[in-house]
């Protein structure tokens, strides 16, 4: 299926004079779609529904430079090729500092120069998110990072500090996991690590997060959630891990447990530090009980 390409443009004879070009490629083949003003383009930008953006100069009132710079604000992804028919380098490094990732002028683009920016672009595109994926997820889980957890955690709580919406965090921590990795090699450690990530995942609602907090202790941020939910959601993801081994070498199956500490935003804290501090204090209770059980923070 074609990708859908966006030209941002009040000029209706450029966006036919775009869609000439694209029918002289050469080798990729786009679907070119039209908006004729900032508050469209905008909007359709922000959908996400685009591999790639064209994106005129001048739009009536408005500039190009402008647009980018609140597409960018509001987490837009897109890559985005600047057009003008200025040839100023002033303007170049504006576009570019602004978050376009290619520029090109009016008077000077011929299909293929075109073809090759969209390319170019998209390819880029790639390189960027493989190397944020990389920045904030684990690699041997494909969890969140520790560093991705802190400042998601952050966000969090500076929400609901800011509008009294109750934040819970769980931390969760494997029993016995060097014994796993003793008797099965670490390698069936791993394998443990990746499914109960696995799992784990699967019960969580989409607006919640979960991390490798480090080792084999997991977080999850459970947003709008008070203690009784969160509590009762960690019991039962415990009990579903005990109810069903997992492979660790090749046939063998192995009995899993975690031990949770939950502490939720407010009551039991009221700064990041203070919810960290307080849910680990219910993880290392929930460990001098026995394990395998979840335990809030009072």
């Amino acid at each position: 299926m074609p990708r859908r390409i966006l030209l941002i443009d009040d000029d209706r004879l450029q966006f036919r004079y775009t869609q000439a070009q694209f029918k002289n490629f050469r080798a990729d083949h786009y679907d070119l779609d039209w908006a004729e003003t900032y508050e469209d383009g905008l909007t359709r930008l922000l959908s996400g529904d685009y591999s790639a953006c064209l994106l005129d100069y001048q739009l009536g009132a408005h500039d190009g430079l402008e647009l980018i710079r609140e597409a960018v604000a509001k987490n837009c992804r897109t890559p985005i090729i600047f057009l003008t028919a200025e040839s100023s380098e002033n303007v170049d490094i504006q576009a570019m500092n602004s978050g376009a990732l290619d520029y090109l002028v009016k008077g000077e683009i011929t299909p293929r120069m075109l073809e090759r920016s969209l390319r170019y672009a998209l390819k880029l595109d790639e390189t960027l998110v493989a190397l944020r994926d990389l920045a904030t997820h684990d690699p041997l889980t494909g969890l969140l990072n520790r560093r991705e957890f802190d400042r998601l955690l952050a966000e969090e709580v500076e929400r609901s500090r800011r509008f009294g919406h109750p934040v819970a965090l769980v931390l969760g921590d494997i029993d016995h996991f060097k014994d796993i990795n003793d008797t099965h090699g670490h390698q069936a450690g791993d394998a443990v690590l990746r499914e109960i990530s696995r799992r784990l995942t699967t019960g969580l609602r989409s607006v919640d997060r979960l991390a490798r907090f480090g080792g084999e202790e997991l977080a999850m941020i459970l947003m709008e959630t008070n203690q009784t939910a969160a509590l009762e959601m960690a019991q039962r993801a415990g009990a579903a891990l005990e109810r069903t081994p997992m492979k660790a070498n090749g046939e063998t199956s192995v009995r899993v447990t975690m031990s949770f500490g939950v502490a939720v935003m407010p009551p039991n804290a009221d700064s990041v530090e203070a919810l960290v501090a307080a849910a680990d204090k219910a993880l290392y209770a929930a460990k001098a009980r026995g394990r395998n059980c979840a335990v809030a923070a009072s």
